[in-house]
Formats: structure tokens, sequence, C-alpha cells
């Protein structure tokens, strides 16, 4: 006979089952089944794209483990406490970022890290999720659907630190906080008129940008997007390679660690931007569309975890932070199949990664803490 345990003054029933051990630690099972999945091919992925690396692996595995242990600690968070300390993430985050061009760390020809000794880390990480949140706070405060007023300030919110993102040069960091920025305001109920009012200010800013913001090479990207061949062994070497692996995987691929793009070092960051060529080389476009379908179903749970939030803040910060990942997912396959300029963008828990593993867990922590909120509230 199942054990029923009573539910206090609040409650819609008089008597529910015993919570599951997943529940009295806030995880959301359904959420948490696809994710796996995806890092365990991921981590079979990575190990071709390595050449058999196990070193390369075992780091993968370790970030997995570090990512877990952030989103367990964060899963226990209460709502209100994100809310609160909101305004004091995203003020923190913004001050590292403006730290950077002054006592930042290069790597490969950006200054993006700070470092502290013992760890490095980039602080436009820290903003993906500061940005939700201090958005979401924001918004919430002022009242739903969004006034003018409020939403010219969300943009503010949004615009400062997105600039700083892409002044590092991050092109691609900058467009994924300041979509994140913007979920939140386009699902808060904001009127069309506002919503077609912003697309024509960013139309006008497409030019200014053009001139001012980005830097050369980011130009070339753009324009080789349109025709890779014209520098076949320059700027549009990345995109005709990782092409090449992906058409020539077929429906059913190459065999699993019998991709030649890869293998053979025509294409770079095989382990890291491009790892999706080496699946679609080696696993073809079977393999593809399983990935995509796990992809869908943590969307669609995260969707559905925004749509039964108990509050305006969880429907906000939980819609937000999922539609951002689908965009980390389509913006990435988008440029290694050559339809999007190179961006920079990793592969949600496919890619190698430490800091960007670390960053997703913590944002699926907070949607986990959504989900269980009304059970919390229940209590």
């Amino acid at each position: 006979m199942p054990e029923y345990s009573r539910f206090f003054e609040g409650s819609d029933r008089d008597f529910a089952r015993a919570q599951t051990p997943a529940e009295r630690l806030h995880l959301d099972v359904v959420l948490l089944m696809p994710m796996l999945a995806i890092m365990t091919a991921g981590l079979f992925v990575l190990f071709s794209a390595s050449d058999g690396d196990w070193d390369t692996v075992n780091r993968q595995i370790r970030n997995f483990v570090v990512g877990f242990a952030v989103l367990l600690v964060v899963a226990q968070i209460r709502l209100d406490t994100f809310q609160r300390w909101a305004p004091t993430l995203y003020l923190g985050a913004l001050l590292l970022l403006l730290l950077v061009p002054f006592f930042g760390v290069g790597a490969k020809g950006a200054q993006r890290w700070l470092s502290l000794g013992v760890i490095r880390f980039q602080p436009s990480e820290i903003m993906k999720i500061a940005m939700p949140l201090m958005v979401a706070a924001w918004v919430v405060r002022n009242g739903l659907p969004p006034r003018p007023s409020t939403t010219v300030t969300t943009l503010l919110i949004i615009a400062l630190p997105a600039a700083a993102i892409a002044t590092q040069p991050d092109l691609g960091t900058a467009i994924l906080v300041g979509a994140s920025g913007a979920f939140v305001v386009f699902m808060a109920g904001v009127s069309w008129w506002q919503i077609f009012s912003g697309a024509l200010a960013a139309l006008a800013c497409i030019w200014p940008a053009w001139l001012f913001l980005l830097r050369d090479y980011q130009k070339q990207r753009i324009l080789t997007l349109f025709n890779p061949e014209a520098d076949r062994l320059g700027a549009g070497w990345n995109i005709i390679q990782s092409k090449t692996a992906i058409g020539s995987g077929g429906w059913s691929g190459k065999g699993y660690l019998q991709g030649t793009q890869s293998h053979l070092d025509f294409l770079p960051e095989s382990q890291t931007d491009f790892i999706i060529a080496v699946l679609a080389e080696e696993w073809g476009l079977r393999g593809v569309l399983l990935l995509l379908l796990l992809y869908g179903l943590v969307v669609s749970r995260g969707l559905w975890i925004s749509f039964t939030a108990q509050t305006s803040y969880g429907r906000l910060l939980a819609s937000a932070i999922t539609l951002t990942f689908g965009v980390y997912v389509l913006v990435n396959m988008g440029m290694v199949a050559g339809i999007l300029p190179v961006v920079g963008v990793p592969l949600p828990f496919v890619s190698f990664g430490g800091t960007s593993i670390v960053t997703l867990l913590l944002g699926f922590g907070i949607l986990s803490a959504i989900s269980t909120e009304k059970r919390v509230l229940s209590r």
C-alpha cells in the first residue's frame, strides 16, 4: 500500500503521495533525462573528435560533475531569493565585464577572461544568467504587461552588457546575452507596436555597428557566409570543411571513429564549435536528427515548466532560459551548416568546455527550482 502524507494549510488536496528522492532534492527528472542522454552522446563524439584522447574526455566528465554539483545547489534556492538578489548579481557581473579591458587575460586574439590565479573565467558567462534574472525582476516589479517606459529601461539594461561583451570581442556571446533579456520582454506581453519600434531601432543600428563596432575579421566572416569559395584557404576554410563533413556523412554516416575531415585535421575546432560536423560525418543525418529530438525534449520540458510556473517571475525566467538554450543550438548548427556567420557559439553539452557547461547547468538548476516551486510552497 503506498504511503501518503498530509498537506498543510493552503494545499488543494488533503493527501498526497510521499515525495520521491528527486522531488526532495527539487530535481525535475523529465528535464534531466534528455540532458543526460545528450551528455552521454556528446562524450562519444568528443572521444572521436579528439582522436581518442581520454584526457580530454575525462576533463569533460569533470566539467559535467562540477556543473551538476552547481545545478543541485542552485535547485535548492527559493525563487524569491533569486528575484531579490538579481540586481546585485547583475551589477556584479557588469562590473566584472568592465574590468576585462583593464585586467583581462587574452587568448586567441581576444581578451575575455579574468584570472584569479587558481581559476580563469569569463564574466560574460555569468552575465548569461544574470541578464534574465535581472530583466525578469525589473519587468515584474514595474507591472505586466510592460509600459513603454519600462521597456526602454529594460533595453538599456540589456544593451550595456551586450555592448561590453561585443567589444571584447565576443559577438556570439553578446547575441546570446541580448537574446536572453529580449525573450523576457517578449514573454512579458509587450505590445506589438513596441516590438515593431524595437525592430526598427535594431535595423537602424546595423550600419553604425558595421562601421564602428565590428572588427575586420567579424565583417569578413559575414561576407564569407555568402561566398565561402572566395577565400577557400582563408576565411572560407571552416565553412567549406564543415559542409564537406556534413555532406559526406549522408543518411547513416561513415561509422564511429571513421570520419576523415576531423581525423585528418581538415576540420578546425572539431572538439568545440564545429563538433556537430564530426557527429554528422560519422553518424549521418539520422544521428543529427536524434540529437535534435533530444534537444527538442529539453526545450519542450523547459517551456512546460514556464507555462506551469506559480509566479510571473518564474514564468518569465523559465521561458528566457529555455529559449536562450534553443538559440544556442540553432546558432551553432546554423553556423556549422553555413547558413549563419561563424560567431563562436558551442553546441550545448556536446562541445568541449568548462565555463559554458557550468553556466548552462546553473540555468537548468534554476529551471528545476521553478519546476518544484509549487511543492516547496505547499510544505
